[in-house]
């Protein structure tokens, strides 16, 4: 079961495709949810993903804009995919059973 914020960074990937790292991921979210994330909060996340086997990474060119440094990029796994879809059928299953109650 994958928690919130968690389907969120792999939809964010999937989203961004080739150009999923850290700044552009952390401003989908941002975008997305309307909520002021934080980088530390982006990648514990996407370190825990990783550490799942659910994202791998690539290491892309330094560039002089970064001081020299590379970016690192994030993509989602096969893994990944499957434990995504997992978590919405059951999503699903559960408000199939609970809807939510029509307000008056």
């Amino acid at each position: 079961m994958l928690g919130n914020f968690e389907r969120s960074v792999l939809l964010a990937l999937i989203r961004l495709d080739e150009n999923a790292y850290g700044v552009s991921i952390r401003d989908e979210l941002k975008k997305r949810l309307k909520l002021d994330v934080s980088f530390g909060a982006v990648y514990t996340t996407l370190d825990r993903l990783h550490e799942k086997g659910f994202v791998k990474t690539r290491t892309g060119d330094p560039t002089p804009q970064r001081g020299g440094r590379a970016k690192r990029y994030f993509e989602i796994t096969a893994r990944g995919a499957k434990a995504l879809e997992q978590t919405r059928k059951m999503a699903d299953k559960i408000w199939a059973i609970h809807p939510v109650p029509k307000r008056r």
